[in-house]
């Protein structure tokens, strides 16, 4: 395995197909390449255009998701797009982000190397089959106001109290929105610190919005503010302060 992915990464740089990396990723050697299981965020990696077939889009809509769903995401949708005067389609103020089973597929011919790298792993929150039985969402991000959106809708799976949503559920998808949202403003990070203020309970099968917006950035720590609330905004379910810090993500990838 690890002479094998030796080669890959080399064949990769001499034919200049590595992506643009914020860290660099070093050699591995032929007796450790361990592949850690860790909160990395995202991954660049390209690989040839024989290997990039494309996975699953789990933030596309799908019959489980009900009305609310639906027009949240037709509104957040509508202004990925925008028409100028003259008639011309450009990019809108926001963008969707796709959402796959495992975080190598983000990348082009993420799903060859996903077949390769513990190719059992799944995602947490996108582990479940069956379509509405437990997290479904999707993000949509705005770069120039330096926020991020989620539309998440609970399925009965993620029972805690009686017709309520699990807490150990709410917190995972803060912890989704936020690290992806720290992970495009600063690259790579992990979480260091979640700090959650439970208001109200969430209703099973009900959808709720997700607002992660940015506080600060000290060197290689980002500060983010996270607020879950009713789609109408009357009733607010949980207030957090995040903490993520940059990684190096060539160290963790091979087990540096």
């Amino acid at each position: 395995m690890a002479r094998s992915l030796g080669r890959i990464f080399s064949g990769f740089q001499r034919l200049g197909c590595l992506s643009p990396m914020k860290a660099h990723l070093s050699q591995p050697s032929a007796t450790s390449v361990a592949v850690r299981s860790t909160l990395v965020r995202s991954m660049v990696l390209a690989l040839p255009s024989p290997f990039s077939s494309k996975p699953r889009d789990f933030s596309l809509p799908n019959s489980s998701w009900g009305s609310e769903m639906k027009r949240l995401y037709e509104h957040y949708n509508s202004q990925c797009e925008v028409e100028t005067e003259g008639g011309e389609k450009q990019e809108g103020p926001w963008r969707r982000l796709p959402s796959y089973n495992r975080l190598l597929k983000y990348a082009t011919g993420g799903v060859y190397l996903s077949k390769i790298i513990q190719s059992k792993a799944r995602l947490f929150t996108r582990n479940i089959r069956d379509a509405g039985a437990a997290f479904e969402y999707v993000l949509f991000v705005n770069s120039e106001e330096k926020k991020c959106v989620c539309i998440f809708q609970a399925g009965h799976l993620l029972e805690g109290p009686p017709g309520h949503v699990h807490g150990g559920a709410i917190a995972t998808m803060i912890d989704t929105v936020t690290g992806t949202h720290a992970t495009i403003l600063s690259g790579p990070v992990m979480t260091a610190n979640l700090n959650i203020s439970y208001r109200s309970p969430i209703p099973l099968g009900s959808t709720v919005l997700l607002e992660s917006t940015l506080d600060k950035k000290e060197g290689r720590k980002t500060f983010i503010i996270c607020k879950v609330t009713s789609t109408d905004g009357s009733k607010v379910h949980t207030e957090t302060t995040a903490l993520f810090v940059s990684i190096n993500i060539g160290h963790l990838l091979l087990g540096g």
